[in-house]
């Protein structure tokens, strides 16, 4: 079984936990404070666990040609990518105040970090985890000093190879045993056949001590649906409040009925995964009353007979009688008393004939 750990204080995952749900505002927020406030809200009244955003230190996760370079998409914030950036980026009040207020509201808070002091600053704001995303996935001194700060940490694997994902397991693994990897596609919006739901496997057979989750791209729901029945024991979405809104991601995003359904879809999803042992149930029992088949006479049969296949047939019958499944081991046995032609047989008409129990 998968390696369970507690990802948040008093919330473990894997194994037979709940899927923790995460609502990726990233910076859907559109760089305003009491937006952000609003979703992190929206959130927890949709049901996540967990409402995360992207942290960056820019100079430190840009160089300066790229902040400086002129940026003129339908989805900029300013004349140039540092302008854009720069509009989108939190503060350290800021995040300090967001995460009061996700504290107050009761659901937990966290964020990507996006470079080495934007890990940093989350470390000291004691965030219950650390969120990789795919870009910082094979930045191995990143992953590295990232590890070693002791907390849980969720890496994502869009834009990696089995080969690095490999690597990373076994830099991570010696530093810290509480990780878990998500399958993840970095395209947005991501087209369903390029989701790849077949890697979750993949990845719970070649890291089996380590929980496996997803964080998704597409649009709606049913996918990553899926990847719950398949074993996901995380799952990421990213949420908006408006798919019109400016922003390169809001349509590759969850809106809030969206998010809600998520949730309770998963949910479902995992009561219905159930019990692997296949009985009949209590649930079953009425409908075995009414159209369960037992065994019955298909000609009169007189005591003392011995059974043979073509005496017997299989019928929706009263009182209820020898299972289907059994008439095979009626055949060579007697009959201890006169059967009458389309009567039930049961057990105590048979010479050592055993009762079997469904179970």
């Amino acid at each position: 079984m998968p390696l369970e750990f507690e990802l948040c204080p008093g919330r473990p995952i894997g194994r037979d936990h709940p899927c923790f749900i995460i609502a990726e505002i990233g910076q859907n927020h559109q760089g305003d404070l009491e937006i952000a406030k609003q979703m992190i809200r929206v959130a927890k009244e949709c049901g996540a666990d967990c409402a995360k955003f992207q942290k960056s230190e820019l100079e430190h996760k840009f160089n300066k040609k790229a902040l400086e370079r002129p940026y003129t998409s339908q989805h900029s914030w300013g004349k140039t990518y540092g302008e854009h950036k720069r509009h989108l980026e939190f503060s350290h009040d800021q995040y300090r105040e967001l995460q009061r207020y996700a504290k107050e509201i009761g659901i937990f808070f966290t964020a990507s970090g996006m470079d080495e002091m934007a890990v940093e600053f989350l470390h000291e704001l004691g965030v219950p985890f650390f969120k990789v995303g795919s870009g910082d996935t094979n930045n191995f001194p990143y992953l590295e000093k990232t590890a070693k700060k002791g907390r849980p940490m969720v890496i994502s694997s869009g834009m990696q190879s089995m080969s690095t994902m490999r690597q990373v397991y076994q830099l991570v693994k010696p530093l810290n045993p509480n990780f878990c990897f998500l399958q993840c596609t970095s395209a947005y919006p991501l087209q369903p056949e390029d989701v790849n739901l077949r890697v979750i496997t993949e990845y719970q057979s070649a890291f089996p001590d380590i929980p496996i989750g997803y964080s998704g791209h597409e649009t709606g729901i049913a996918i990553s649906i899926a990847a719950v029945a398949m074993g996901a024991k995380v799952v990421e979405r990213h949420m908006t409040l408006d798919k019109t809104w400016k922003g390169s991601d809001h349509q590759a995003s969850l809106e809030p009925k969206e998010l809600a359904e998520l949730v309770r879809s998963i949910r479902i999803v995992e009561k219905a995964m159930g019990s692997p042992v296949k009985r009949l149930l209590p649930c079953e029992v009425a409908c075995n009353e009414k159209l369960g088949k037992s065994v019955v006479a298909k000609v009169r049969i007189p005591a003392g007979t011995t059974l043979t296949l073509d005496m017997l047939a299989v019928k929706v019958a009263e009182p209820k009688g020898c299972h289907p499944e059994d008439i095979f081991d009626l055949v060579g046995k007697k009959v201890k008393v006169n059967i009458d032609e389309d009567e039930t047989i049961v057990e105590d008409a048979v010479e050592n004939h055993v009762k079997k129990v469904k179970c």
